[in-house]
């Protein structure tokens, strides 16, 4: 049986993906297996979104080279999209498969003859359709991922993913629908919606939609018992859309934003939509609405411009927000966008040490958030893995607070439990269990 392993960089839309191009290759008879074992074939779905995701791409392709020099391997994802040729140039790679390809790699699989590595390469900005392997399993998780969009219009300046992606596209309400039933059949309680431009939902489609629209249908189907909504943009979330999530019954309370930047000028740079002031206001609704909503963001360090005054408005901005937590990202100039061609740009050597300010800060901003919840009941999915550190088992309430529980053992694992919150040990809670699981 031929062996195949694969490996995964990214953001949750390439996991969803990479879990479908798995789902696809066992329906087929391939055996797969994990991506440090000998195998005949490996695949690389590669990320692009930095600098440094480029380089672990190659890595991991060597790294495979170097396992079994005699096996196939195969390049697809972002990277592929943006740098074939680059990628087809490394030992062992038989094929590279761009954005538009990436589904039919199961299809490719048979067809490796010959030396030359072969390029399978179309021009992404011109698809118009969703596409993509559906996906029902999961292994090693209790939570899945559904990807209902892929794309973005926006072209904020740092950003490559639009090219490397294309235009904004959905997948059609009633495959949404099918594919919750089908997750929810499989065992799981919790689905995470996922996009590369998530608020983008339904503008494609006839008769157009809404992410707004999705969701409430999502609710009136009651096939699933929790729902997160994965990165969304500020101005997405509308008063609308804020209104149904604090009504809702099935809707975490946790949503990741994107900030990017708190000064102003970065903003206008960046070519984001809009400004301090705006952001400070919909985080502070989100916030006065809905009780106990976790809300995170992303912030990107050392964009070109970025000087000390610049930097310290970032960072007294953030000390200044009732944020839940920080993912922070250095700039990293990616080739063809609009910031590669600003000047000044900042030292590696000092963005890396703004970003563990920020870091920090971010660490801190965790503590004090989950700090607030000690007493209370927090309603948590408990995972199959038990924590690292302290061999209890562990979970993820609705609002995205790690939660370690000793005191249940595996046979509680995708349940869902009221735990009173106890005390804090770093940035996780201790909780004892408190109601019976469902």
């Amino acid at each position: 049986m031929t062996k195949i392993a694969i490996t995964t960089l990214g953001c949750k839309v390439n996991q969803y993906e990479s879990a479908g191009i798995i789902e696809e290759l066992e329906g087929r008879g391939f055996s797969i297996v994990p991506f440090n074992s000998e195998a005949d074939i490996y695949i690389v779905n590669t990320c692009t979104i930095t600098a440094k995701t480029d380089y672990q791409s190659r890595q991991l392709i060597r790294r495979a080279n170097r396992k079994n020099p005699s096996a196939s391997i195969i390049v697809t994802g972002c990277y592929a999209q943006i740098a074939p040729q680059e990628l087809a140039a490394l030992p062992g790679v038989k094929i590279v498969a761009g954005m538009d390809g990436k589904e039919n790699i199961p299809d490719m699989i048979n067809d490796m003859a010959g030396e030359e590595p072969r390029i399978s390469l179309s021009d992404i900005g011109l698809k118009k359709t969703y596409s993509g392997l559906p996906v029902t399993q999961f292994p090693g998780h209790t939570r899945a991922f559904l990807k209902v969009q892929d794309g973005c219009n926006s072209f904020c300046s740092y950003c490559i993913i639009p090219y490397a992606r294309g235009r904004s596209r959905s997948l059609p309400e009633e495959d949404v629908m099918e594919q919750i039933c089908k997750l929810s059949s499989s065992g799981y309680r919790e689905i995470v919606l996922t996009g590369i431009h998530l608020g983008h939902y339904g503008h494609d489609l006839s008769p157009g939609t809404s992410l707004l629209e999705l969701l409430k249908k999502i609710e009136d189907h009651n096939a699933i018992e929790r729902l997160r909504i994965s990165s969304i943009e500020p101005m997405e979330v509308t008063d609308e859309m804020i209104a149904h999530i604090k009504d809702s019954s099935i809707i975490c309370r946790h949503l990741h934003i994107p900030m990017q930047s708190g000064d102003n000028k970065i903003l206008n740079s960046m070519k984001r939509n809009y400004d301090t002031d705006r952001f400070r206001s919909r985080i502070e609704k989100i916030i006065n609405a809905i009780p106990g909503m976790a809300i995170g963001i992303d912030v990107l360090v050392g964009f070109p411009g970025e000087g000390e005054e610049e930097f310290k408005n970032t960072r007294e901005f953030i000390e200044s927000m009732p944020l839940a937590y920080l993912h922070v990202f250095p700039y990293s100039k990616r080739p063809g966008t609009e910031a590669s061609t600003l000047p000044d740009h900042v030292q590696e050597s000092l963005k890396k040490e703004r970003g563990k300010i920020l870091r920090d800060i971010g660490k801190r901003k965790r503590i004090e958030y989950n700090r607030r919840f000690i007493g209370k009941e927090l309603s948590v999915l408990v995972e199959n893995t038990k924590d690292r550190e302290t061999g209890s088992m562990k979970g993820f309430s609705d609002n995205y607070i790690p939660v370690l529980i000793p005191d249940i053992n595996l046979s509680m694992a995708n349940h869902i439990l009221g735990v009173t919150a106890q005390s804090l040990m770093g940035g996780k809670i201790v909780g004892r269990k408190i109601t019976n699981s469902r």
